[in-house]
């Protein structure tokens, strides 16, 4: 063949330097594209093999991709035993094509301009992204057809080219980056080989990495050896350098989930998410029709409701790494799981405000959500047990998911639990009837014990809700089903209410004992084992105090309001519910209305207070160290009566 060279004719102004911006975002994407491109050529000879257009590999061969550093001469070369290119196709293909896919992505980007994560996997740069980090790329290219010439092309700045004869004798591409000296700043040996697995662990071909430099030390290292043995009239048994992939061609998604044991699922697992503990289950998606998916996806446990959701969903096309969490393909309720998706349909050239429109991936969103929902729902029916013992890792991802989408809460409304403070699970129709639709719960069981007892000879189970997600959820739920209502244990207090007279006179000696002429006061018949007084709240004042909390920590780094503002907003009430039924509350009347003892029965009185506020949960450090005080003389003056 004769050396030809030309310029590739541009119709974008300035497309290397807006190529190169990308080196300060994505410093190695380089690896991905160059990587990508060997596997499908690698993939494409193999598809002809099959097809009986192209001769077998010999006996013992095996398809493969070599990524050579060569740290001396700053170098990083691709190699791959696939396809390769005839001159022509080098024309086509590098001139052409590669270019064109080249000025399709810029065009995107500068539409995208504002947002530099808005190409989706950036696939579609593919071979121009060596420009990225090189001063100059070489091809050196040799077509699996029969009597084809090697060829090798070459250009320092992706516009101006050569195109030159080559001895390569092998079929297939070696593609070499001389670095940019900002190129060489961030690249040596050990970054490459972060970003080979980073991008390529899963990558279809079994990929090596060379290391020139250690390859020469060994090899100085063995001749040093070889001349030592000769002195010493000693046999010479040399330490040949072998090589092993870098990568696991075959990830587990791959396999049909019946040809899977328990054992690789959580294997795989491990390796993946460098996570010790086992998964608690996991999903396995593997579908053709009417799009291609594999993946698997895992529950794991969740000590920490606020660890990070970075890296939790990773997105594969053709088992080569796109990004993590793309939440237009993944619902964000779904980061709450981890797993590996490969998504061999999905458009990766595209922006983020094309993939929202999407019917292909809208499709895919919706199929993941119901493989999920199906999971959930299978293990409730099939393995009860077991999803109790779930519940508490996945409680807050099935309420989450039921908030933010309606296919899943429509899926999994009917399997959501609540746990009992006697340790069982039940769903709300096994906590509810036609006739009582009121869901009693307790925030914390031990604090509120009295309230818990008192609801349970009421008839209601009461259940725990003790997660922050839970407020919202309620109300969520609430607005789903107006019928049914949540309400703390200590929002309603069974039992008659005394005369208007009694709730007089105890209010006024209350305000005046503790000192609050603003305290509401009830008087009911509770019977005489309760406690002589107890705090009710309302439900909707408990949660104007939760929405306040949360109000809070949202304006914390804005600056805070005024307590008074704070009040305005979100007012705050509390009762005190005087138990006329309780002995003790009958003796402070009594003491009341001796007159010669108020202060004793002032003191009393607040005592009373304090252990009602003590057992709702409220009271505040001065109070208990009032209440404790007063407990101890208390407890002196029955000693002493002992």
């Amino acid at each position: 063949m004769e050396a030809k060279s030309g310029k590739i004719s541009v119709t974008t102004e300035n497309i290397f330097p807006v190529i190169r911006q990308w080196l300060y975002e994505d410093k190695d994407i380089f690896v991905r594209e160059l990587v990508s491109n060997c596997a499908d050529a690698i993939a494409k000879h193999r598809r002809l093999v099959e097809l009986g257009k192209a001769e077998k590999e010999p006996d013992g061969a095996e398809y493969s991709i070599r990524v050579v550093y060569d740290d001396d001469n700053k170098t990083i070369s691709f190699e791959d035993n696939g396809i390769g290119m005839t001159e022509n196709e080098v024309e086509k293909y590098i001139n052409q094509i590669a270019f064109s896919g080249a000025l399709d992505f810029v065009t995107k980007y500068q539409q995208e301009s504002t947002d530099k994560t808005g190409i989706i996997g950036h696939f579609g740069l593919g071979f121009y992204s060596a420009f990225m980090v090189a001063d100059e790329v070489t091809i050196n290219t040799k077509s699996f057809m029969e009597d084809a010439e090697p060829v090798i092309w070459k250009s320092s700045d992706g516009m101006d080219f050569e195109i030159l004869p080559s001895d390569k004798e092998s079929r297939g591409t070696v593609i070499t980056l001389k670095l940019s000296e900002d190129a060489i700043k961030i690249f040596d040996s050990a970054t490459l080989r972060m970003t080979i697995r980073k991008y390529c662990y899963f990558a279809p071909a079994d990929i090596y990495f060379v290391d020139v430099k250690s390859d020469r030390l060994h090899e100085e290292s063995e001749e040093k050896r070889r001349k030592e043995a000769e002195e010493k009239g000693e046999t010479f048994t040399p330490s040949p350098v072998s090589y092993v992939p870098v990568n696991n061609k075959s990830p587990l998604w791959t396999k049909k989930p019946s040809e899977c044991t328990e054992s690789e699922y959580k294997q795989f697992y491990h390796s993946v998410f460098n996570d010790g503990r086992d998964p608690l289950f996991w999903i396995h998606l593997n579908m053709d029709y009417p799009f291609t998916l594999q993946g698997i996806l895992y529950f794991p446990k969740t000590d920490n409701v606020y660890q990070s959701l970075e890296g939790r969903i990773k997105i594969y096309n053709h088992q080569i790494f796109v990004a993590d969490n793309i939440e237009e393909i993944i619902p964000d309720f779904l980061f709450l799981l981890q797993g590996c998706l490969d998504c061999s349909d999905l458009p990766l050239n595209v922006s983020r405000s094309a993939l929202q429109q999407d019917e292909y991936v809208k499709k895919l969103s919706g199929h993941i959500i119901k493989k999920v929902s199906d999971k959930l729902n299978e293990l409730f029916k099939k393995q009860r047990e077991d999803f109790e013992k779930y519940w508490s890792d996945i409680s807050v991802f099935v309420k989450y998911g039921m908030m933010k989408e309606e296919k899943f809460y429509e899926k999994v409304e009917g399997i959501c639990l609540f746990k009992t403070v006697d340790g069982a699970f039940k769903t709300i129709e096994e906590l509810t009837s036609e006739e009582k639709k009121t869901i009693r719960y307790t925030t914390d069981p031990k604090a509120q014990a009295a309230y818990v007892e008192m609801s349970k000879k009421d008839g209601y189970e009461v259940v725990v809700m003790d997660e922050e997600i839970d407020n919202n959820f309620m109300s969520y739920y609430e607005m789903k089903k107006p019928d049914y209502k949540f309400k703390r244990v200590d929002s309603e207090l069974s039992g008659e209410e005394s005369d208007e007279e009694t709730k007089e006179k105890l209010k006024g000696f209350f305000r005046s004992a503790v000192g609050d002429d603003k305290l509401i006061v009830f008087a009911q018949q509770m019977g005489k084992d309760n406690l002589p007084a107890l705090i009710r709240e309302a439900e909707h004042n408990r949660r104007m105090k939760e929405m306040r909390a949360q109000y809070e920590r949202m304006m914390s780094s804005m600056g805070t309001m005024s307590e008074e503002e704070l009040a305005d907003m979100f007012p705050e009430t509390e009762e005190l519910v005087v138990n006329t039924d309780s002995p003790l509350i009958v003796k402070l009347q009594a003491l009341e209305d001796m007159g010669t003892k108020k202060e004793e029965a002032d003191r009393l009185a607040q005592h009373i207070y304090d252990q009602a506020k003590l057992a709702h949960g409220s009271l505040d450090s001065a109070g208990l160290e009032r209440f404790l005080k007063y407990n101890t003389e208390l407890l002196s003056k029955s000693a002493d009566n002992l």
